[in-house]
């Protein structure tokens, strides 16, 4: 029978000891993370705007579902901080690569896809996009439009944010002209004053 200090060491060996090598722990989430950019970029924006709950449950079951491929049957604590470490550091060579090659960076992410302009809806965006105008609603809801006839112009951007540009100019932008206005006749009549 082993003492509780002999339990309390072989915890701890068994806590950091890798059970796969540090070159395969590395592979696996450099090869994970390739993957999922790739496959996010293919299957389009739509997951990462998360429109509706089934754009969620994938999100949210792609990380489960990868896992174990990341981390093989090695569940050490010292695997786990190789393969985030791998993860952050593929992350940050793959974008510092890409601010440096803008080019590619555009090629790689893809293009904004406008969905209303002039005030009229493009339902051939919609569809490419796979979004139905009551999800698109929804979106505008959350950015405090009643209706999709507020909107002038409205874009869903490569990364699934959407920029959604009213019909009348907001109270920033109205109070800003006003005040604009204000000036101009301060000048005309301190230049009638010095006159």
């Amino acid at each position: 029978m082993m003492s509780s200090a002999g339990l309390i060491a072989q915890d701890t060996h068994n806590m950091f000891q890798l059970a796969l090598p540090v070159a395969e722990k590395m592979l696996r989430p450099a090869i994970i993370y390739l993957f999922l950019v790739l496959a996010l970029r293919i299957f389009g924006k739509r997951e990462l705007a998360q429109l509706n709950p089934f754009d969620l449950v994938v999100l949210l079951t792609l990380s489960n579902t990868v896992q174990n491929a990341i981390i093989g049957e090695d569940t050490s604590v010292t695997g786990g901080l190789i393969g985030a470490f791998t993860l952050l550091a593929v992350n940050y060579l793959v974008v510092r690569f890409l601010f440096k090659h803008r080019r590619l960076d555009q090629l790689f992410e893809g293009t904004p896809t406008v969905l209303i302009e002039n005030g009229k809806l493009i339902s051939r965006s919609l569809s490419k996009e796979l979004l139905t105008e009551s999800e698109l609603l929804t979106v505008a809801h959350r950015q405090g439009f009643t209706s999709l006839a507020e909107i002038e112009h409205c874009v869903l951007e490569p990364g699934g944010t959407f920029f959604i540009k009213s019909k009348t100019p907001s109270l920033d932008e109205r109070r800003h002209a006003e005040l604009m206005k204000t000036l101009d006749q301060l000048r005309s009549q301190i230049a009638e004053l010095k006159r």
